[in-house]
C-alpha cells in the first residue's frame, strides 16, 4: 500500500500545534466557558433545556445552580422518547444512534445518545486527535503505509420495537458503521465481519481478515485485543505478532488499564517496535489522550470537543448536593469522581468514573476507577489504579499473568477479622498461590496507606486471600447475565460481595456458553 503519511501527517499535527501554547489555567477557562455556552445555546429549547431554565448567558456558577447534578436513571425516560423518534428532548433535532453499555440500578443496560454533533464533533474529532498526538510525539511513524484493525462491538440489544433506522448496540458498532467512507477504507476488518454478534464465530472470523493484512495499528480494550491477537497467533502459527504484522507500531488502548496486560503483550510483540498510546473514550464521550510518551504523565482533558468538565470532591460523593469545581479550579494531585455536559444530551451527568488530576498546566488527568468500583468496608479506601499497581507488581515478581480478576470484601465476624478476596483468572498462575498472596498484600501496603495501616499487626484486617477461577468464568459469567462483549466488564472492585459471590457460585459449576 502506498505510504500516505508524508501527506497526511501535516493535516493532523497541525491540529497540535494550533493548541501547542494552550497550557494554562486561563486557557482552560476561556476554553471551558465557550463549550458551555456553546451547550446551553443548543439545549436552551429542548425539553429537559426548557424544564431546567438553561439560558446560554449562564455562567458556569449559576449552571451549576439551575441544574442538579443526576445519574442515568434521571436521564432514562428522556432517553426512551429520543429512542421512540421523539426531537429536541435532551438534544436539539432527532437522534437516530444510541450506545448500549452496561446498566444501573434501575435497568439492565442504559442507552447514551449518540447525536449527529456528538459524532462530529467529539468522537470522530477525539479520534482525530488521538492520531494527531501520535504522529507528533513519533515523527518517524508510517501508520498510514498500512491499515487499522479496530475491535468492534455489535448492534445486538433487547429493546422491542425500535422504529425504523433507529440503531441501538455498542458505540463502537456506532462509529464504525457510521464512519465516513475514506476512514473506512483505512481499516480491517470488513463492516459486516466487525458488527457480528456471535463471539464465538466473530473471534476466528476476525482473526481470518485480519492475518493477511498489512496492519499497522490496532485500537481496542487491551483484555479483549489480546484474546484477538492470540487468536490469529494461533491461526499462523507465528510466536510474535511482529512475524505476522512486520509495520505494526502502535496500540491505541483505553477502557481499561493497560498496567495488568503490559508484560503479556511483550510477550507477543517486539517490544523494540511497539508502542502505546493511552485513550479515554467512553460511551458517553471522548474525554482524554496521552500526549507525551510517558504513560505516567497520564492523559490530556480534551477541552475543546463538546464536552463542559465538572468535579465532586471525592469526600463529599454521597453528597444529595454535592460541590462541584470546574476544570479550572481543580487541584493537582486530588482525586474527584467526573460530571460531564456534553453534546449528545447529557447534562450535569455522573459519568460514574473517578480521575486524578496529574497537572494542571496543561490539564492532565489519570482514571482513578469507578465511583461505586473501590473497597472501603474497612476504611481502607481501596482505588482500582491502587490494585492494578500491586498486582503488576507481584505479577512482575513472580512471572505470573492475569487474564481478570475481581475483589471483594470478606466481612468481620466475631471470630474472624475482615479481609479482601480476589477472585482470579490466570494467562499464567504462580508457583505459589500463598506466596503471591503475601506479596500482593504487601504491595497493596506499599501503595495504599489506609490499607497498611488496617493491616498493621493484622488488627483490624487479616491478609488478603486469593481464589482461583477456571479459565473463561469471566466471558462465560458475562455472557450468562447478556453482558458479553468488548465494553462490558465486571467491576474490578466492589464494596459489597452481590458481584463475586454469584461469580464464587459460577466458578463451582460447569456450563457451555
Amino acid at each position: 500500500m502506498l505510504n500516505l503519511t508524508p501527506i497526511l501527517r501535516p493535516l493532523f499535527t497541525r491540529r497540535v500545534r494550533q493548541a501547542g501554547g494552550a497550557t494554562t489555567r486561563e486557557y482552560t477557562e476561556a476554553t471551558q466557558r465557550r463549550v458551555l455556552r456553546w451547550l446551553l445555546s443548543h439545549g436552551a429549547d429542548t425539553l429537559w433545556g426548557q424544564a431546567h431554565g438553561l439560558d446560554p448567558r449562564m455562567s458556569p456558577y449559576d449552571f451549576a445552580s439551575a441544574v442538579a447534578p443526576e445519574t442515568y436513571p434521571a436521564f432514562r425516560p428522556y432517553v426512551e422518547r429520543m429512542m421512540r423518534g421523539e426531537a429536541d428532548v435532551l438534544w436539539r433535532g432527532t437522534c437516530r444512534r444510541f450506545a448500549q453499555s452496561s446498566g444501573t440500578g434501575d435497568g439492565k443496560s442504559k442507552y447514551i445518545p449518540v447525536t449527529a454533533d456528538s459524532l462530529r464533533y467529539n468522537h470522530y474529532a477525539g479520534g482525530s486527535d488521538v492520531v494527531s498526538h501520535y504522529l507528533n510525539l513519533y515523527p518517524d511513524s508510517r501508520i498510514f503505509s498500512g491499515k487499522s484493525f479496530i475491535l468492534g462491538g455489535s448492534f445486538a440489544n433487547e429493546v422491542l420495537d425500535l422504529p425504523r433506522g433507529v440503531r441501538v448496540g455498542d458505540l463502537s458498532a456506532n462509529l464504525i458503521e457510521g464512519m465516513p467512507w475514506p476512514a473506512s477504507t483505512l481499516r480491517v476488518p470488513d463492516r459486516a465481519t466487525a458488527l457480528r454478534v456471535d463471539w464465538h464465530e466473530k473471534l476466528p472470523a476476525l482473526a481470518r481478515a485480519a492475518a493477511h493484512a498489512d496492519i499497522t495499528n490496532i485500537s481496542g480494550v487491551p483484555s479483549w485485543f489480546l484474546t484477538v491477537l492470540r487468536e490469529v497467533l494461533n491461526l499462523t502459527g507465528a510466536q510474535s505478532i511482529h512475524d505476522v504484522w512486520r509495520n505494526l507500531e502502535v496500540f491505541f488502548h483505553g477502557g481499561i488499564s493497560f498496567e495488568p496486560y503490559q508484560a503479556q503483550y511483550e510477550a507477543i510483540t517486539d517490544t523494540s517496535r511497539m508502542r502505546y498510546l493511552e485513550t479515554y473514550n467512553a460511551s458517553e464521550g471522548f474525554f482524554a489522550v496521552q500526549d507525551t510518551r510517558e504513560r505516567a504523565a497520564g492523559m490530556r482533558l480534551l477541552l475543546n470537543r463538546g464536552v463542559y468538565y465538572e468535579f465532586i470532591p471525592l469526600d463529599h460523593i454521597d453528597d444529595s448536593t454535592p460541590p462541584t469545581l470546574t476544570a479550572w479550579e481543580v487541584e493537582q494531585g486530588r482525586v474527584y469522581a467526573l460530571l460531564i455536559s456534553s453534546c449528545n444530551g447529557l447534562w450535569r451527568y455522573n459519568i460514574g468514573d473517578t480521575v486524578r488530576i496529574l497537572s494542571v498546566d496543561p490539564l492532565r488527568i489519570a482514571i482513578a476507577g469507578r465511583t461505586r468500583s473501590f473497597i472501603n468496608a474497612f476504611g481502607e479506601e481501596l482505588m482500582v489504579y491502587n490494585a492494578e499497581a500491586a498486582l503488576s507488581a507481584a505479577c512482575a515478581a513472580t512471572g505470573a499473568a492475569v487474564a481478570n480478576y475481581t475483589a471483594a470484601p470478606v466481612f468481620t465476624t466475631e471470630r474472624s477479622h475482615g479481609r479482601h478476596q480476589w477472585l482470579i483468572e490466570w494467562n499464567t498462575p504462580p508457583a505459589d498461590i500463598e506466596a503471591f498472596a503475601d506479596l500482593l498484600d504487601s504491595n497493596l501496603q506499599a501503595v495504599n496507606s489506609d490499607y497498611q495501616a488496617k493491616r498493621a499487626g493484622s488488627i483490624f484486617l487479616d491478609r488478603l486471600s486469593i481464589t482461583t477461577a477456571r479459565p473463561g468464568l469471566f466471558d462465560q459469567w458475562l455472557a450468562s447475565t447478556g453482558k458479553l462483549g468488548g465494553q462490558r466488564k465486571v467491576p474490578r472492585l466492589s464494596n459489597s460481595r452481590d458481584t463475586i459471590d454469584a461469580m464464587l457460585i459460577f466458578n463451582n459449576k460447569q456450563f457451555n456458553i
